[in-house]
């Protein structure tokens, strides 16, 4: 009998923004200590003697995708949207500056779709236990979340 669960597994960056067209203090180039979380659901492996045998998917695995995809993006980087010169333009100024053009501007919700879709691919596993990626959280702040769930 297969089991439907949930996981969720999450990494933090330090990571930059700005949102140019708010009309409050989040205009301005700030940063946030950022936890992007995903939330995966399907079918536990029920293939005995398997090494995810009762497992989703290992967590070991998925930290791996986050590290790659999200993380090592955009960690101790600027948040950029494409058509904000000023800060594009700021930003080139700094020798070695770490940044990431994105074509949105990059608030939480638009992040939160970003992230889901760069971790959606590579979201598998070698058992043939069903598996999806339900919904990516992105939060700004303690009191701040997102989510994107397609």
């Amino acid at each position: 009998m297969q089991m439907t669960s949930r996981i969720r597994r999450w990494v933090e960056t330090d990571t930059g923004h700005r949102v140019p067209n708010h009309n409050s203090k989040c205009r301005n180039m700030h940063g946030h200590r950022y936890r992007w979380e995903v939330e995966l659901e399907g079918d536990v492996v029920s293939q005995a003697g398997a090494s995810e045998e009762g497992m989703l998917m290992d967590f070991s695995d998925i930290s791996m995708i986050l590290e790659k995809y999200i993380h090592d993006i955009v960690d101790h980087a600027f948040i950029v949207y494409e058509e904000d010169s000023e800060a594009i333009d700021a930003l080139s100024r700094i020798k070695g500056q770490k940044k990431l053009e994105v074509p949105f501007v990059p608030t939480a919700e638009n992040l939160a779709k970003w992230a889901f879709e760069q971790v959606n691919p590579h979201i598998k596993t070698a058992y043939g236990n069903s598996i999806r990626l339900l919904a990516f959280h992105v939060r700004e702040t303690p009191k701040s979340w997102a989510c994107w769930a397609p």
